[in-house]
């Protein structure tokens, strides 16, 4: 299952259904089994979750918050759907970022959630071994959508 919580409430059905299938999608992919519960928040909110959690003090575009973190999730008992985490997502960066590539909010949406999920599975950046795992799974997703 994925909740999704609009606390901006300017999200829309169509960034909601691209949330919603870019997590399916990804999920599906990547080979991992779990709900996944993602709020829209605004820049100042995910300013203040990026210094609370990372002592970072600026806004960003996605955090994710996995729920048993450093564990891989995946292949999970199909009868067990265990909570996976949280994403956060700045609804304005991301129509900022959408904007400045050129591409559509719910595009920009979709390719946020993926990443997020991806972090939630256990995927990671801190090294260039590790980013290069994370982006060419990112990328097959994405070209899957």
């Amino acid at each position: 299952m994925i909740d999704i919580l609009d606390e901006t409430g300017a999200l829309g059905e169509a960034g909601e259904q691209a949330i919603r299938h870019a997590a399916e999608t990804a999920l599906k992919i990547a080979g991992g089994h779990g709900d996944v519960s993602a709020a829209i928040v605004g820049d100042e909110r995910i300013r203040e979750l990026n210094n609370q959690y990372r002592a970072i003090d600026a806004a960003t575009d996605v955090l994710s918050f996995a729920n048993a973190e450093g564990e891989v999730l995946v292949e999970a008992p199909e009868a067990e759907a265990p909570f996976l985490g949280d994403i956060a997502i700045s609804l304005p960066t991301a129509t900022r970022q959408a904007d400045e590539i050129g591409q559509s909010l719910e595009r920009e949406l979709a390719f946020l959630t993926v990443h997020g999920v991806l972090h939630l599975l256990g995927y990671d950046h801190m090294t260039p071994e590790d980013e290069e795992k994370m982006l060419e799974k990112q990328r097959e997703i994405m070209a899957d959508m």
